[in-house]
């Protein structure tokens, strides 16, 4: 059970990360209309909302490098709870920015799952 957790939790981060490095809109179809992110401290919720924050953040291009992803189970439900720490990489800056985000991932009547919450900050 705890390697099927771990294994699900890295595959969904690879891909949202390759989604958010090489095709931010396409990440529409990790969230649901109950899903809530918070980013830096401003709190969104909705589909919508969410990608129109990722969607405008101010560089187009960059490039995550994940340090370590850590899985749990989150309920009877069958949710997991993943946290990743890593690195940003943006264009023209010599210095990768240190981060971590904590993905809530639920899953769909279909057996997939979604992110149900989302946070995300920059360590300085």
């Amino acid at each position: 059970m705890e390697e099927q957790i771990d294994s699900v939790g890295k595959a969904f981060v690879d891909h949202y990360y390759h989604l958010f490095d090489n095709d931010r809109p396409a990440m529409s179809s990790l969230y649901q209309p109950t899903s809530m992110l918070t980013f830096e401290g401003q709190k969104l919720q909705g589909v919508e909302d969410i990608v129109t924050k990722l969607t405008q953040l101010p560089f187009d291009q960059c490039r995550h490098v994940i340090s370590t992803v850590d899985s749990q189970p989150a309920s009877v439900t069958g949710g997991i709870v993943v946290f990743v720490s890593g690195s940003l990489q943006l264009p023209g800056e010599n210095h990768p920015l240190q981060f971590s985000q904590m993905f809530h991932f639920s899953p769909t009547p279909q057996g997939n799952f979604f992110v149900l919450n989302d946070i995300f900050r920059l360590n300085y």
